[in-house]
Formats: C-alpha cells, structure tokens, sequence
C-alpha cells in the first residue's frame, strides 16, 4: 500500500500541471453568477436547471451530474461572497501544493462519488401501512430527500476545507475577522460535525426508513480519506505528535535503564559508520535520499533559508523564520 501511494503521488507530481488550471475560480464565479440569476429571476429557472435531480438525469440530462457544483448557497447575499472567496482561496491554496492535476482529481473524485451514491440508491423509501401491511414508497423530491441531498456541493467544499487544515495544521483563520483559530480547530470540528449528520439523518422522522441514505455525508467527503490515506493523522498539529514520541522514548528509556552485561572474553572493534554522501536531508526527520531513496524531497519556500523536507513533512512542519 505504501509502494502505491508514493507511486501515485510521484504521478501526480510527474503530471502537476496538467488539468484545469486555477479551476476554483471558475467555480466560484460560476456559482457567484447562479446565485444572482436566481436573486434576479423569482422562478430559479437557471437553478433549476443545473442542480441535482435523479429522476431528470435518467430522463437524459446527465449535465446535472456535474453543473450541481455551481448551485452553492450560503442563504444569503453577503455570506454566499465570503463563502465563495473562502473557497477559492483553499483551492488555490492547496493547487499549488499538490498542482494542478491532482488538485483537479481530488475535487473530480468528490463529485464522482457522490453521483455514484445518489444515483446507485435512488428515492428515499418510506414505510406506510395499506390494509394492515407495511409497504415502502418512494417520497423523491421531498424535504426529507432535500435534507440528504441537497448540500452536495456543501459537503464537497467542506472536503476542502479539512484538506487546508491537515495539510497546515498551524495556519490561522480569523473567526469574525477578529478571533484567530488554527485551521486543524476547523478541520477537527467539521469531521465531528460530519458525523453528527449522520445520526442527524438518522432521527430524522420515525416513519422513514432512510439508511444507507444517511451514510451520505461521510461519502461525500470520502475523496478527502481516498487521497490523504493514513496522512490524515496530520490534522493533529506535528507539535502535539513529536510531544507524544518524545513521552514514549522517556517511557521506552527508562524501562531499559538497567547497566548493560559486560562480555570480556572478546573484543569488538567498533569503527564509527562513515558520513552518508547525501544530497536532500529532510529538517524535520532527518532521512536521506540516500538511507531512503524512495521518498521525494522538497525545499520549502516559506521558510526562512535553505530547508529541505520530505513527502511526508512538505506540506505538515513549522516554518523557520
């Protein structure tokens, strides 16, 4: 697994900067232009026409597989703005971390996944009694469905989001413009938010029978577990991380503080091992690619002077200032 993961990212890195570029931008925008037609036009033609609807998809209008992500609504004029800015900021963010073509497959496998989720299940059943016996009917296009459905693109930029915050756990948001929070704060509460949804979905009313629909939050920000894998423990800061190491070598030190056997019956020339003729040494965990030629290594901009890192620290250090 492992052998697969650094060879997919070493193809993604092979192939950065192809795709859409800067494709944030044109999402924002065109959800920006959705959103005043529909402010300007009380009927919501245009939004009716993009957004998500099984039932018309199967009919032939496979766009709204795709165009649902520029029907975003945050309520209202000046939060849908802030949003929206918010958004593209995360992606240009993380597009030039990753490139492109990465960046491009995370958003598309977001999407993907969801349409492969609302189409393979379909209408929410739910269970009436006819004459004595409990049958199951369809209740498509009802609020309940809405309540599972109809925050798609939410779930898809929340997916972003706890993207930004595990790959800079220590960068900072400013709640209210005022308040400074670290983005893993973010990234934590959303997950738990996420999966207070689930059991939301799941109470939602007594007489509907809605699993697996209410599995829906977690798939849709399954395109975030399907591209971090195991890297999604680097939402905990590296701070707290290295504090925990550090509390288990006191631990693993003190438990073999015992004087060691002395064998005098022989003697053991120890030479000391020779300098590794290494080109990239990462700052934080000191391999090389000599000791570990499979892994890339980075320089880091952001930091003060000439600092190398390694895949698994580039996107997840303490910048030297």
């Amino acid at each position: 697994m492992k052998k697969l993961s650094t060879n997919f990212q070493r193809f993604c890195f092979r192939n950065r900067n192809k795709g859409i570029p800067n494709l944030m931008l044109y999402i924002a925008l065109g959800s920006a232009m959705v959103y005043i037609m529909s402010m300007l036009d009380n009927s919501n033609t245009l939004y009716n026409v993009l957004r998500f609807d099984r039932s018309l998809i199967l009919q032939g209008q496979v766009w709204r597989l795709f165009t649902y992500v520029f029907t975003y609504n945050a309520g209202h004029l000046l939060l849908t703005a802030i949003s929206l800015f918010c958004f593209y900021s995360l992606g240009r963010a993380i597009e030039n971390t990753w490139g492109t073509f990465r960046f491009n497959l995370f958003y598309l496998s977001g999407v993907l996944l969801m349409d492969a989720f609302a189409m393979g299940l379909g209408w929410i059943p739910a269970t009436v009694t006819i004459d004595g016996l409990a049958m199951q009917v369809p209740i498509a296009g009802t609020t309940v469905e809405y309540a599972v459905y109809g925050n798609m693109v939410y779930y898809l930029n929340l997916s972003m989001l706890i993207a930004y915050a595990t790959m800079y756990p220590d960068a900072h948001f400013l709640l209210f413009y005022i308040i400074p929070v670290k983005a893993w704060i973010f990234g934590v509460l959303d997950l738990v938010l996420t999966l207070y949804s689930v059991f939301e979905l799941t109470f939602l009313t007594s007489n509907i029978s809605i699993f697996p629909h209410n599995l829906f939050p977690l798939v849709a920000i399954g395109n975030y577990f399907l591209m971090f894998g195991k890297d999604v423990v680097n939402l905990i800061p590296l701070s707290w991380r290295m504090k925990g190491k550090r509390h288990k070598k006191q631990k693993t030190t003190v438990a073999a503080d015992k004087p060691p056997i002395q064998f005098r019956t022989a003697k053991v020339q120890q030479t000391s091992p020779s300098k590794e003729n290494y080109t990239h040494r990462c700052t934080v965990c000191g391999r090389t690619d000599v000791s570990n030629p499979e892994l890339e290594f980075r320089y880091c901009s952001r930091c003060s002077g000439y600092h190398c890192y390694c895949e698994d620290h580039i996107s997840n250090h303490e910048h030297v200032e």
